[in-house]
């Protein structure tokens, strides 16, 4: 039985006000849903929301005053144009369960009162507060789920029960709290971190929204790692005016059109791409078997909600025995006592969206030994199913394409491949260190050794590069004795890489000097002919280093402006005495 709130707190209730801030679609900018946030607690006497709710809390009001919150919110919620398309975030309060007054389908009589359905709401549960008692908060999790409400975990990553909480709630959604977003473009711990989060999420089924993001570099870098969803002051600070709310935020959609990415393989998904009609979650037994034995050749199907957003796979063979049994179908679709949920017979299924980088695509499919395959959404709303035969197709094809790009002597990348790495540097934005390598004194050591030596000197280059530096190095041979490597980075990584190109430098005139005779390591150089045919001394072999590094403020990094520096940069780097030559765009 809800309680009758004091005059204290109905009188602060007419006070506090309701805030919206819009969450996007981070490949598109438009709207998929709205948070609630409260405003005006200051004028009652709180310092923050915490407070507030501490204070309702001790007086045994937490559920009853919440649902007013609640009816708050929605009613401003109603207000915004286009509202039946997108969701309400509601922030529940982990508390609320332990009041005495706590009752299920409140909320649902809310909704009906404003024409709203239960796909229209998502409900938040934040990791900052210490849940005091897990069981009551499962079994309202499992309440809200079962009753198929939208269940998302606020500031994912630095409460008190973090993957423990993703695991026991099974989440719909998880916010990936602002302190990792924060400077993400040029923070490589936060990047990595953020990625496996979201990598995780995306395994498990669950979409990611980033919150609090406040710059481009930060929406871009989010985009790339993987995040469905973004949420901050770059997109639109909270506001109490619900027609301030935009169904596409233009500025959102002209950086994501301006920034798109090109990836090697792209084009490749609609080609592969399964467009089989999914099954809804709210869908009969008997008609889940239908359709499996319309179509014989499918040996999975997507699940999605009313509202056409994937909520995971059923496979064919979890009701085979079911599908082929005569007392199995019977089972299934009469059973009053028996009858099995489709949602009990669901898996987990990695969700991206169809414009999604093919890299991220099959990095989420790879992770996941048990995937099957991974779903593809349009703005949300269920576009395909990327079977896993499909993605291994896509994957030999970047293989043939990147073999046929080796240089056959080296085996390394060659020119297409080195060209397509460049095109990213320019495009999204990412900290990079790039560096050009040129054999010095190469001709004249080809003349006087032959080609066979020649060669041996520049595969032993090759494999200085392979053996000393790591995988998050790209390495790539342009063509006769230019090399190219280049690596995303941050400003704190910058001196490691630095004394990893030195050291390549050091190493390679060391070990070059057993290409040579006893004669020519003494005198310290070879007699041989220049391009004039004049007879001359030319030292030993060496290498010149051109290192440019390529900052995320960097404004002007086109390829034109890159060829550009390098050319140049080549020239100095053969004059310095360490062979190396370092520059920064601005």
């Amino acid at each position: 039985m809800k309680k009758d709130l004091p005059k204290k707190w109905v009188q602060n209730l007419k006070i506090l006000d309701i805030a919206l801030q819009p969450i996007l679609n981070i490949h598109t900018g438009k709207i998929f849903a709205v948070e609630a946030l409260l405003r005006n607690y200051e004028e009652i006497g709180f310092g923050s929301i915490f407070e507030l709710f501490d204070a309702v809390y001790e007086d045994n009001l937490l559920y009853s005053f919440d649902l007013k919150l609640r009816k708050k919110a929605i009613k401003k919620f109603v207000e915004i144009e286009g509202y039946e398309k997108i969701k309400l975030f509601y922030n529940l309060d982990n508390r609320v369960l332990e009041m005495p007054d706590f009752s299920y389908g409140n909320t649902l009589k809310l909704l009906e009162r404003y024409g709203m359905g239960k796909k229209s709401i998502c409900f938040e549960i934040s990791e900052r507060h210490e849940i005091s008692n897990i069981q009551r908060m499962k079994e309202m999790l499992a309440h809200y789920k079962e009753e198929k409400y939208c269940i998302a975990i606020d500031d994912f990553g630095v409460g008190y029960s973090g993957y423990k909480l993703l695991y026991d709630s099974k989440p719909d959604i998880i916010k990936i709290d602002r302190f990792f977003l924060a400077d993400i473009d040029t923070d490589s711990k936060k990047k990595i971190m953020s990625r496996s989060i979201t990598h995780l999420a995306i395994q498990l089924g669950i979409k990611v929204i980033a919150e609090g993001i406040e710059t481009q570099e930060e929406l871009l870098a989010c985009r790339d790692i993987g995040c469905h969803f973004i949420q901050g002051y770059l997109i639109q600070k909270p506001t109490k005016k619900a027609q301030e709310i935009l169904q596409e935020y233009q500025n959102i959609a002209q950086i994501l059109n301006t920034e798109k990415r090109v990836s090697v393989g792209n084009y490749q998904i609609e080609t592969y791409l399964g467009k089989n009609p999914p099954l809804c979650i709210d869908d009969e037994m008997g008609a889940v078997i239908k359709h499996f034995q319309k179509n014989p050749h499918i040996q999975s199907v997507v699940i999605v909600n009313s509202n056409n957003e994937p909520i995971g796979i059923l496979l064919e063979s979890k009701i085979k025995e079911y599908i082929y049994s005569p007392y199995g179908r019977s089972l299934m679709t009469n059973s009053t006592t028996m009858k099995l949920k489709l949602k009990n017979l669901l898996q987990p299924c990695g969700i991206t969206e169809v414009n999604a980088n093919i890299s991220t695509i099959i990095e989420l499919f790879s992770n996941n030994p048990e995937s099957v395959g991974i779903i593809l959404t349009n703005n949300a709303k269920y576009y395909g199913f990327l079977s896993a035969r499909a993605i291994i197709s896509i994957m030999n094809e970047q293989n043939l394409l990147y073999a046929r790009e080796q240089n056959p002597l080296t085996k390394l990348p060659g020119n297409a491949i080195i060209e397509k790495y460049l095109y990213e540097v320019s495009t999204n934005g990412e900290f990079y260190i790039l560096c050009y390598f040129d054999l010095d004194n190469f001709k004249a050591f080809n003349d006087v050794y032959g080609f066979r030596n020649g060669d041996r000197a520049i595969i032993l280059f090759a494999d200085i590069l392979k053996k000393n530096l790591s995988q998050e190095f790209f390495k790539a041979h342009i063509g006769g004795d230019d090399f190219f490597i280049a690596t995303q980075s941050s400003s704190e990584e910058e001196q490691k890489h630095i004394d990893a190109i030195s050291h390549i430098v050091k190493k390679f005139c060391d070990d070059t000097r057993e290409l040579y005779s006893q004669e020519d390591k003494e005198n310290g150089y070879i007699l041989s002919t220049d391009r004039e045919g004049n007879k001359k001394k030319f030292p030993l072999l060496s290498v010149s280093a051109s290192v440019l590094m390529v900052r995320s403020s960097s404004k002007k990094r086109d390829l034109d402006t890159l060829n550009e520096i390098f050319s140049f940069q080549k020239k100095v780097a053969k004059q310095e005495a360490n062979h190396i030559s370092i520059s920064c765009m601005l």
